[in-house]
């Protein structure tokens, strides 16, 4: 079994393998059966999809999949041309050498014990989180950002007791002008 260690967007595996991180954007025709096309053939070839996030774009007629996946970067560009000659995909980004902004949006219910909502409380302002709905034993949280963010805060919170965590997948876009 690989135990990989390291972080970031790359993970180096004890027998020499590297296992980098892309985030790639798909924008794709609005239509029944295209994501599900997709997910098969990155599965298909033997990618763990990480990430996975669909929306519409300021075109209603079109979505923009965001897919993160770890794997070695001959191999996924094969998956990338194989995902191009689908007929509802329209453009492909692979953002592993661009510069972009990238953010995860968690939601948390946590326990709010007596006495400790101050502390809870400080603990989601450090980390630019809200609290968006508050209970008698209970706080719902929410937090944007990068996904390290997101783990460091959640780090903090599971002491209290997690009572229910959803998470979006990444979603990104290019910085400046393209």
């Amino acid at each position: 079994m690989h135990r990989p260690y390291g972080i970031g967007f790359f993970r180096i595996f004890r027998d020499g393998t590297i296992d980098m991180r892309h985030v790639i954007s798909v924008l794709v025709e609005n239509k029944v059966g295209v994501l599900a096309r997709i997910t098969g053939l990155i599965s298909g070839r033997g990618f763990n999809i990480d990430s996975l996030a669909v929306g519409e774009t300021e075109n209603p007629d079109l979505s923009r999949i965001t897919i993160v996946v770890r794997g070695d970067d001959a191999i996924l560009e094969q998956v990338r041309k194989q995902i191009n000659k689908l007929i509802d995909v329209i453009k492909i980004t692979d953002f592993t050498n661009e510069e972009f902004v990238e953010r995860d949006l968690m939601l948390l219910k946590i326990n709010c014990p007596i006495g400790k909502r101050g502390e809870i409380i400080e603990i989601v302002n450090i980390f630019r989180g809200k609290i968006v709905d508050v209970g008698l034993r209970d706080l719902v949280i929410e937090i944007a950002g990068i996904e390290d963010k997101i783990e460091a805060m959640l780090a903090l919170l599971r002491p209290y007791g997690i009572k229910e965590l959803v998470r979006t997948g990444s979603i990104a876009i290019t910085r400046g002008a393209r």
